[in-house]
């Protein structure tokens, strides 16, 4: 039995909830990190939905594996499943390749956004994407928080993403 390795590109990153034997950078190609997801549960509701990460094809995402141990792993997975999956099933559970930085590709299990889900965005213009971010407030508490964490910890790894810089940017500004 191997152990499981688990690649996290938004809050998995900062608020795993997991055990975990080791975690290091890797990257993960196909999927780029993008605000692709209505919340309605988290960080937004049905009425007044948030926007959260989520995996969306094309390009390339940096990210942390987390590797869990094999006598964890049905733990993790349940947990996991709860997580991403529960609420409203807009993501799908994968197994993905992850290049980790020492140059080891190990199978991850990952979750990227469903495209023909309802809770879909799809790419939206920075200015919409920013107001749902600003206004968005779920059981987990504020969308905009979510996110101005994101980016802080994504500085603090050394993941510099432009993008969401200037869509912090637009978030935060006043109105």
């Amino acid at each position: 039995m191997s152990d499981l390795f688990v690649f996290a590109y938004g809050s998995l990153m900062w608020d795993p909830g997991f055990a975990y034997e080791d975690r290091q950078p890797g990257l993960l190609r196909g999927y780029h990190r993008a605000f692709c997801i209505y919340s309605h549960y988290y960080r937004g509701t049905a009425e007044n939905p948030g926007l959260v990460l989520g995996l969306d094809r094309g390009g390339a995402c940096r990210g942390l594996v987390y590797r869990v141990a094999a006598e964890r792993e049905q733990e993790v997975r349940a947990y996991l499943w709860e997580r991403e999956i529960g609420n409203d099933g807009v993501y799908k559970e994968k197994s993905l390749p992850v290049l980790l930085d020492g140059g080891e590709t190990v199978p991850t299990l990952t979750y990227v956004a469903d495209r023909f889900h309802p809770q879909y965005a799809g790419r939206l213009s920075p200015e919409q994407a920013a107001l749902l971010i600003r206004n968005g407030v779920g059981n987990r508490g504020r969308c905009l928080d979510y996110f101005a964490s994101t980016v802080k910890h994504l500085e603090e790894l050394g993941f510099r993403e432009s993008p969401l810089h200037r869509l912090l940017e637009l978030a935060t500004a006043p109105d």
